[in-house]
């Protein structure tokens, strides 16, 4: 009985705790997650407490495919597309120079390490933290570069553990970069068949579920139907998770009931709350029982925490050099697409008459070849999509304001902290390692969340530009489409005669059918992103919101 009182009492003082740093942290200042981790680093030093130590699997494969999943739920996809050069890069390209980079460092700096345990131990410090760079979000910053960190912390993990394997596979023969190029395309594209096909299967259920609390408890399964058996097949667990999520995110509005989506943001935000809690909490837990293992078995934390500093500046320097050129080619890529874009205009211009002729009885010929009707309008679409991102790209340019906000943004949190405990026991100078990822977590969560605020002030343009301005102006647009689309839905011809319930019924069907039209509106446009992705899901959130009020008040329940 007792057993289950302290587990009990512990719930309610993580409870407490995250609802606390929910609060507190925004009033005082300060990012809630930094609360979390100083509350876990006191809360370990009382001596009732004792030595903590958490099965990293509990976090690899227990609490972070739900946390991804999520993310990528919320993710707006039209973003992804935009940005998958950048995402793809900072994923994958800067996580193997990155954990290269810092294994040549740790071969020197840890004695008798060994180049390939040292580019396991930079695998496990190279990924940035979906979590941690959460903190950014609380300023105002280019949606851009949320986009960017982002989809960079939803796949860099899955990227830093799977040569994390590689290079400790590597410890026992010579290391093979095309074995590790080989490991890698397997663990993605598995993963990416797994995720895929459990995200499909996810919608194609929940469609047929009335009942918003069981459809948010198959929600619940999704992660972890999707990430376990991608781990069975030596895939990746966690890309599985952010496919699920991203094919959810995409598909959701279209085959889910607005009352079952509604009730899944719900849960959904208050499971987040309550899982990144628990990921900081553990991490500050942790450290004691970390600092003690090295304290008996190294003799001292000075050196372990130089080393800690020295590979946290080094991850910033090649995260510097590495986005300085990529924002070069980003920029130059743009500007192709801008010169591209009065040769788009005219061949729009020249499919729009060619739609519009009511007369055309042949099929539609564009330099030299044919295309059916379907055919046309599907290259219309491109066009208009393609014509759509050179917009987004001229609103958004990235300078070298946003650059620096994308270095010192990639902070490192759970995934340090979680990968680094699965280091076999042989591994040499074992507890010195796990105690250096943790203290590069810890660095990183201090120095560069801990004066986010400060360095963004000081980085912030003379003139800012006016994105309420631009969000208006938006906003107009999409109402027009809005009332444009329901102006075309015609009402039913009733009699004057009918009784008062018809006539109720007849509005209420009326109703509901304008906002199916509108609500395939604005996903229509969403694919072609034509207008910003918050302003739509803020303007699909009224329409949900309006269609479960007319649901209820059908029922009597309003």
């Amino acid at each position: 009985m007792a057993g289950v009182t302290e587990i009990l009492v512990a719930l309610l003082a993580v409870l407490a705790v995250t609802a606390a740093a929910a609060v507190g942290g925004p009033r005082l200042g300060v990012a809630s997650p930094l609360m979390l981790v100083a509350v876990g680093v006191a809360a370990s030093l009382l001596p009732s407490l004792g030595s903590i130590e958490v099965e990293p699997e509990w976090i690899l494969e227990g609490l972070l495919p739900p946390l991804l999943y999520s993310s990528a739920v919320s993710m707006p996809a039209m973003n992804f597309r935009r940005e998958f050069t950048s995402i793809s890069a900072l994923s994958v390209t800067l996580v193997i120079a990155t954990s290269l980079a810092l294994g040549l460092f740790f071969m020197w700096a840890v004695p008798g390490l060994g180049f390939a345990w040292g580019v396991a131990l930079g695998a496990i410090v190279s990924p940035t933290d979906a979590v941690a760079t959460s903190i950014v979000k609380r300023h105002p910053v280019s949606k851009r570069v949320i986009s960017m960190l982002d989809g960079e912390s939803l796949i860099n993990d899955a990227s830093a553990l799977v040569l994390l394997r590689t290079a400790i596979v590597g410890t026992a023969a010579t290391f093979s970069l095309w074995g590790a190029a080989g490991t890698f395309a397997y663990s993605v594209i598995v993963a990416v068949l797994i995720g895929g096909a459990i995200g499909m299967l996810n919608l194609k259920v929940r469609a047929r579920v009335k009942e918003p609390t069981v459809s948010t408890v198959i929600s619940f399964m999704v992660p972890f139907a999707a990430s376990l058996p991608a781990e069975l097949l030596g895939a990746s667990g966690l890309v599985a998770a952010v496919v699920a999520g991203l094919v959810a995110g995409i598909r959701a509005p279209r085959e889910i009931s607005p009352q079952n989506r509604l009730s899944d943001t719900l849960n959904w935000r208050t499971m987040d709350l309550v899982l990144e809690s628990i990921v900081f909490l553990l991490m500050g837990l942790q450290l004691r029982s970390v600092v003690t293992h090295v304290q008996d078995n190294v003799g001292g934390t000075g050196t372990a925490a130089l080393i800690a500093l020295a590979a946290l500046g080094l991850t910033l320097a090649v995260r510097t050099a590495f986005v300085g050129p990529l924002l070069v080619g980003l920029k130059r890529k743009a500007a192709r697409k801008v010169q591209a874009q009065e040769r788009l205009v005219r061949l729009r211009d020249k499919i729009d008459t060619a739609v519009h002729d009511e007369q055309r009885s042949e099929p539609y010929v564009f330099k030299g070849r044919e295309f059916s009707e379907r055919q046309t309008l599907q290259v219309r679409q491109r066009i208009a999509r393609s014509l759509a991102d050179i917009d987004y790209f001229v609103r958004a340019p990235l300078g070298w304001r946003e650059g620096a906000v994308v270095v010192w943004a990639g902070m490192r949190g759970a995934v340090t902290v979680a990968a680094v405990q699965t280091l076999p026991a042989q591994t040499p100078h074992r507890s010195l390692l796990v105690l250096i990822a943790f203290l590069v977590a810890l660095f990183s969560l201090l120095l560069q969340g801990g004066t986010m605020g400060l360095f963004l002030r000081i980085i912030a343009p003379p003139e800012p530009v006016d994105v309420a301005a631009l969000d208006r102006a938006e906003r107009a647009e999409v109402l027009d489409l809005l009332r444009e689309r329901a102006r075309a839905i015609a009402p039913p011809e009733v009699s004057e005669d009918a009784a008062r319930e018809t006539k109720l019924e007849a509005a209420r069907t009326h109703r509901l059918e304008v906002l199916a039209a509108q609500r395939a509106a604005l996903l229509d446009a969403r694919a072609d992103g034509r207008f910003d992705a918050d302003v739509l899901e803020s303007e699909l959130a009224n329409l949900d919101a309006t269609e479960i009020a007319i649901e209820l008040r059908g029922r009597g329940r309003l």
